[in-house]
């Protein structure tokens, strides 16, 4: 099940393929801005829904752990009850140490390996989160580069046609120069 961010993405490389390449380029294409701005802020709405999503996971880390330790205290407070018990029989006193003893050691162990084993849930959770934003946030980087690249090129290539016409209006302008000075320097004479 993929996230409503990872459809916008791919809907933004499905449009961006779907776009007419530029006369006479192959690397350039002609991109609709309010397509590719509607799509890009979609993409920003969704970004902090998606955050938000995962931070209640790992919000749910902290009822793990008070989970974890509820059990533990139970577990704990049930041991000491039945050592309680055990030692109030005199027969049996030697036995009920050893037995809570280990009751309680067993408990602790159980607890801590709940605890552990949360805490490393939770990690990964978070871990897993950051790094699908930071994919998420690369692949923006990257969309938003390669639109800044084509945009810069476009720039430059309107640029180089304006330079290349005015120059040969000016050159068409020079070669006409003389001829019109001696065609008024004639009409004078005459």
């Amino acid at each position: 099940m993929s996230s409503r961010i990872e459809q916008i993405i791919e809907e933004i490389e499905e449009y961006i393929d779907s776009c007419k390449p530029q006369t006479l380029s192959k690397a350039n294409i002609i991109v609709n801005k309010e397509e590719i701005e509607e799509l890009l802020r979609e993409l920003r709405m969704k970004t902090p829904e998606e955050i938000r999503r995962y931070q209640k996971i790992l919000a749910n880390k902290d009822a793990i752990l008070a989970d974890a330790q509820a059990k533990a205290e139970a577990l704990i407070k049930e041991a000491n009850i039945h050592t309680s018990e055990l030692i109030n029989e005199h027969e049996i006193m030697q036995q009920a140490y050893i037995h809570a003893n280990e009751v309680v050691e067993a408990a602790a162990q159980q607890a801590q390996q709940i605890v552990d084993n949360a805490t490393i849930d939770a990690n990964n959770i978070r871990m897993g989160a950051m790094q699908y934003t930071d994919d998420m946030l690369g692949n923006l980087e990257n969309i938003i580069q390669s639109a800044i690249s084509n945009y810069a090129a476009k720039y430059e290539s309107l640029i180089a046609s304006l330079q290349n016409c005015y120059d040969i209006v000016s050159a068409n302008r020079s070669e006409l120069a003389p001829t019109i000075s001696g065609e008024g320097a004639e009409g004078q004479e005459a």
